[in-house]
């Protein structure tokens, strides 16, 4: 359904995503897992058309689609739910609804829709007239799914649909993704919540750095012990020199060019011997200096006559 063929993305005169290349079979869950910063939003962007790829090529069944305008790639069928899910917060959960199906002329079965996503996610009909910046981030998140599929879209492309909720709200998330896929729409799914993303997905592809480093069957990357050591946490990940934080792999932050503590041994580096972190890359005082004196506190007393 989806081919990206050496599809490069910049933002000005940096490169984001070097010669990315995939394909997302019809009717299947495919993944796309990788660090913070790897270029998994921008891939997913580019896709949109809210990115425009300095190189290659992006076809949707058949038909390429790279340099069209997102509206345009829209009525094709590719929607997005982007991260942050950036849902429209003055308005109310059902105008937002109506904003997924901007396009669509067919408004018999816009409101057919309407009840297939209130069946999906009972929660948006019991709040239709609340605004959509008054709900929880879950019920947002939600919101941004359904705004989706109002659109009737045939590609279902998902940004971090966990980020920033509860354990069970993701369960209840992740329960609505596979029930999404069963009735026939196929998924793109880019996930931090790695361990969770592997257990459904059809395929992955591992991003790093730009540049896609590994593919395969979801299970087969879930057995995968360097995936296992960089991205599902354990004692794998200590003997891999990689640190592991809520099941993604982060690279050292700029400033001197030490990890920090929470990242410690990341391959090539050598562990960081600060033990806070400080403004410039989450370093601190080194162990073997002693803290500054500060200076004495002066306290006013006031005495009654």
């Amino acid at each position: 359904m989806l081919v990206l063929e050496g599809i490069s993305a910049a933002y000005g005169p940096i490169r984001a995503v070097r010669d990315v290349t995939l394909r997302v079979p019809e009717g299947k869950i495919v993944a796309l897992i990788g660090a913070n910063g790897a270029g998994k939003t921008t891939t997913m962007r580019t896709i949109a058309g809210l990115l425009r790829p300095v190189a290659g090529r992006i076809l949707f069944r058949g038909e390429r689609i790279d340099g069209l305008k997102p509206y345009r790639i829209a009525r094709l069928g590719i929607s997005l739910v982007p991260e942050g899910r950036q849902i429209l917060a003055r308005m109310t959960v059902r105008e937002n609804l109506e904003m997924g199906a901007f396009f669509r002329r067919d408004r018999a079965e816009v409101e057919a829709d309407f009840e297939r996503v209130y069946a999906l996610f009972p929660v948006l009909k019991e709040r239709e007239r609340q605004l959509g910046g008054t709900l929880s981030g879950g019920q947002q998140q939600m919101l941004a799914i359904a705004r989706a599929l109002m659109a009737r879209p045939k590609l279902l492309l998902l940004d971090e649909p966990s980020m920033g909720l509860a354990p069970l709200v993701v369960q209840d998330i992740f329960r609505t993704i596979r029930a999404i896929n069963a009735a026939g729409t196929t998924i793109l799914i880019v996930e931090q919540n790695v361990r969770q993303v592997l257990a459904f997905a059809d395929y992955a592809y591992v991003l790093e750095h730009g540049e896609i480093v590994q593919e395969g069957p979801a299970e087969v990357l879930r057995s995968d012990p360097a995936i296992a050591a960089a991205y599902l946490g354990g004692r794998g990940a200590e003997r891999a020199g990689r640190i592991v934080d809520r099941n993604i792999f982060e690279r050292p932050d700029s400033g001197c060019g030490r990890p920090s503590v929470r990242r410690r041994a990341v391959p090539g580096r050598a562990p960081c011997p600060f033990e806070r972190g400080c403004r410039g890359c989450g370093a601190g005082r080194p162990r073997d200096r002693p803290s500054p004196a500060r200076p004495p506190v002066f306290r006013w007393r006031w005495r009654s006559r």
